[in-house]
């Protein structure tokens, strides 16, 4: 791993409050109890009409999607999942249509898989419910990612986990003044996936491992930075760009290409970004365990008193130890690996999250930070000298020896590295 650390040294809280502001809105807007309003969340999670949870714009000559659960940031559950796989299926078998664009309504493009109702799953032992979650989702990110067709993710709002998973793979990502970007799995004892494991390991230098352990965010200018969106806009702006696409007919990645560059707005990270930290965040996170890294940041504080390694180790305590162990380990690992090898290996780690057969830190950290909002999770192992390798091992394993590995049409629509 040493020679990893040598190659790669030269490479070039906004989580919780949304979830807390989502559920405190549920509450308020209901005559019953918290645990009656976390009722209402999970249930309104599982049975959502796919019909009008996805919705479809028809153009001349391409196909506008729009996940429209805005009281749920848009968040996936199942059933959006299924709707989309299908759509684009038939979408690439039309000639008619050139190219596909996804949105979301309200504030948030998609704040990732829907946890709650997964949390629901996990608590009454509905495992087979949990991988026909990550199975479909993760099987449409595959598509996305092989889609034979131009595709335009327009990242206006939230976008965190499998909002990510679900843009970050397709042709061209559209970031705003509005984009929050952030893979907070580690704060809620779960593991960065959907993909993560692939576009974060390939960003520059160690800003992957940092962004994964941290949960920290970035705006849209940062996203085009680091090269995770393509084009900047502001928001305001966004419908010149819409109207263009909405009456392009063309399958050809460079006409769109050039009609996005045409609208797109110039702008740099600020002086206080995490982009212009690059150095000092690559001399930290370039160690091979999460210990090490805590004592580079450590003694960069004691010499530097530099706020950024003070913010930097206080996000790192309010993580899972074991999902700090497990997460470093996975960008590690998907740096080697394609896109399909990395859904294949996370769908493996999400199944071991939600089992509890290792750790109950998924369901703890979801009840902790989200339904009843004390923010004091009791993790599981507490602390990281009592998480064992063994541990960190059986996570990257399957349930059980016959369970089945994630099936992707790798034969069929091969996989980008």
């Amino acid at each position: 791993m040493q020679s990893l650390a040598r190659r790669q040294r030269d490479c070039s809280g906004f989580f919780l409050n949304e979830f807390k502001r989502r559920t405190r809105t549920l509450s308020s807007s209901s005559s019953s109890s918290s645990s009656s309003s976390s009722s209402f969340l999970s249930n309104h999670s599982l049975t959502d009409d796919p019909d009008s949870s996805v919705l479809v714009e028809g153009n001349a000559g391409s196909r506008t999607v729009v996940l429209n659960r805005p009281s749920f940031l848009n968040a996936l559950n199942t059933s959006m999942g299924s709707r989309l796989h299908k759509l684009y299926k038939s979408w690439e078998d039309n000639p008619d249509i050139g190219f596909v664009v996804m949105k979301g309504s309200g504030r948030s493009f998609c704040a990732g898989g829907d946890i709650v109702s997964l949390h629901d799953m996990a608590k009454k032992g509905n495992i087979e419910g949990c991988k026909e979650f990550f199975w479909t989702l993760y099987n449409f990110m595959y598509h996305v990612g092989t889609y034979l067709k131009p595709h335009v993710a327009i990242l206006d709002g939230i976008t965190m986990g499998g909002g990510a998973g679900v843009s970050i793979p397709g042709t061209f990502r559209v970031a705003t003044n509005k984009t929050v970007f952030a893979t907070p799995e580690t704060l809620i004892g779960f593991h960065p996936d959907a993909g993560a494991s692939f576009h974060l390991s390939h960003l520059p230098g160690y800003l992957g491992e940092y962004l994964a352990l941290t949960g920290d965010r970035l705006n849209g200018v940062e996203l085009v930075a680091c090269g995770l969106a393509t084009h900047y806009s502001l928001s305001a702006n966004l419908s010149p760009i819409e109207e263009c696409l909405r009456n392009l007919i063309t399958d050809d990645p460079s006409v769109i290409e050039t009609s996005l560059q045409k609208h797109s707005d110039l702008d740099y990270p600020d002086n206080a970004s995490v982009i212009r930290r690059i150095e000092m965040l690559d001399k930290c996170f370039s160690y091979d365990t999460i210990e090490e890294i805590i004592v580079a940041l450590e003694s960069e504080a004691a010499k530097t008193n530099d706020g950024w390694c003070h913010s930097t180790l206080k996000k790192l305590e309010l993580a899972s130890p074991l999902s700090l162990k497990v997460a470093l380990r996975s960008i590690r690992e998907g740096r080697f690996q394609t896109l399909d090898q990395c859904l294949i290996r996370e769908y493996r780690m999400s199944l071991q999250a939600v089992s509890g057969q290792i750790s109950s830190d998924f369901c703890e950290g979801v009840r902790s930070r989200v339904l009843d909002k004390d923010f004091a999770p009791k993790w599981d192992p507490p602390s990281l000298e009592h998480v064992s390798q063994d541990m960190v091992d059986q996570y990257f394993s399957p349930l059980t020896a016959l369970e089945p590995e994630l099936d992707l049409p790798t034969k069929q629509r091969e996989a980008f590295t």
